[in-house]
């Protein structure tokens, strides 16, 4: 709703906002850097008639960003984190946030220092539970040594299968819970992927998975999906017709049979290009 899927119109952007709340959604995620602080300043309006506690606010924090609107690198160091959060509750106009959690691994900072900083903000009230967002097992656990880890964002879907091996379990085995995105494959599952095309303001007219031998291979594996699964619905949530489409989910019911051919048409060892 603020950058990278191409233009959007705030109006039906908090339109959709409220339409998802009123449909009994209550989890709101967003990163400080989404629009350099823009989403946060849109999530505030949506939320400006509603009740605090009636909402899951997740936000990521650590990617840095320059005035150009340029990615910058990570800073996940204590320091930073102290300086960010406070932000981020001024533009929410909120005095806690519910998950927080770095966006990216920080390959200069230990996670332990960065989940022993968080534990300091859960402790004094500004922060109910600590995610994390992307990252192996083997740092999940490190993280979770320090301080429990309540949630897990990453990439999850048909197309991308690949935390069934290891990260799946671990969360399972650790009492983690599972907040997937991408789950159409960021539009290629949906076919709403082409609108990638219409302008550079889109990333994902530069996502390797939409370029090349890597498209093809992955729009055959669609069109293999599409004829075992044409019941699947379509999913977006920059518009209220697409929260309409995301809500059908609701609706179906897959049978054992149903899952096994669809597993078999996009078997787990197709990773993400």
């Amino acid at each position: 709703m603020s950058e990278l899927y191409g233009k959007a119109d705030p109006a039906e952007s908090v339109a959709t906002v409220h339409a998802a709340l009123d449909a009994g959604i209550n989890l709101i995620d967003t990163g400080d850097f989404y629009g350099s602080g823009h989403n946060e300043l849109l999530i505030r309006e949506a939320l400006a008639d509603r009740t605090r506690e009636s909402v899951v606010l997740s936000v990521k924090f650590g990617v840095l960003r320059d005035p150009a609107g340029g990615w910058s690198g990570t800073d996940d160091s204590p320091t930073a984190l102290k300086n960010v959060l406070p932000q981020s509750l001024q533009r929410l106009g909120t005095d806690y946030i519910d998950i927080y959690r770095p966006a990216r691994l920080d390959p200069n900072v230990p996670i332990e220092d960065t989940v022993g900083a968080m534990a300091e903000m859960v402790k004094a009230g500004y922060v109910r539970y600590i995610g994390l967002s992307e990252v192996s097992a083997q740092t999940r656990r490190k993280a979770h040594a320090i301080h429990p880890i309540a949630n897990l964002q990453i990439e999850y879907s048909l197309i991308s299968r690949g935390i069934e091996k290891d990260i799946l379990p671990t969360l399972r085995e650790l009492g983690i819970g599972l907040t997937a995105y991408g789950v159409l494959s960021r539009g290629l599952i949906s076919g709403h992927w082409s609108k990638a095309r219409e302008g550079d303001s889109d990333f994902r007219s530069t996502n390797p998975r939409f370029q090349g031998e890597n498209l093809d291979k992955n729009l055959q594996l669609v069109e293999k999906l599409r004829e075992r699964a044409r019941f699947m619905p379509l999913v977006g949530v920059r518009k209220r017709d697409r929260l309409d489409e995301s809500l059908g989910a609701l609706n179906v019911e897959l049978s054992p049979s149903e899952v096994e051919r669809i597993e078999r048409t996009v078997p787990p060892e197709h990773g993400r290009r």
